[in-house]
C-alpha cells in the first residue's frame, strides 16, 4: 500500500470524526469564536437560564473584556400578541462567548414604541 493511499484514508477518517461532532462544539473550538458563533451561543445560554426564548438580540458589541448583548426576550404571551410583555436583557459574555452575567434593562408591551428622544 502507497503512503499517498493511507494520508487519503487518514483525511478521510479525520472528515468523518469531525461530521460525528455537535455543530456548537466544532464553532466553538477554534481560537476565538466568530461574532455569529458569539450570538447563537449567547441565546442558547440566556435561554437554557431564564426558561424564556430570545426573540431577537437588538444591540451587539466587542469589548476589552469579551462581548455584550442587548436581548429581547417574550416574558409574558397575551392576546392580542401587541399586548405581550417583552423584555430586553444586557448580556456579558467573555471572549470565548462563555455567559457572564445579564440583566433585565427594560420591559415593556410589544405595541409600545419608546418616547421619541431629542
Amino acid at each position: 500500500m502507497s503512503n499517498t493511499s493511507n494520508t487519503s484514508k487518514t483525511q478521510s477518517s479525520r472528515k468523518s470524526q469531525e461530521a460525528d461532532k455537535p455543530e456548537e462544539t466544532k464553532e466553538l473550538a477554534g481560537d476565538r469564536p466568530s461574532p455569529m458563533q458569539v450570538l447563537r451561543h449567547a441565546r442558547t445560554q440566556l435561554a437554557e437560564l431564564t426558561g424564556m426564548a430570545p426573540e431577537s438580540v437588538s444591540s451587539f458589541e466587542q469589548t476589552e473584556d469579551g462581548w455584550v448583548l442587548e436581548v429581547e426576550v417574550l416574558e409574558i404571551a397575551r392576546v392580542p400578541d401587541t399586548m405581550s410583555l417583552l423584555a430586553s436583557y444586557r448580556v456579558e459574555l467573555d471572549p470565548e462567548g462563555e455567559l457572564t452575567g445579564y440583566r433585565r434593562v427594560r420591559r415593556y408591551e410589544r405595541g409600545r414604541a419608546d418616547p421619541h428622544r431629542r
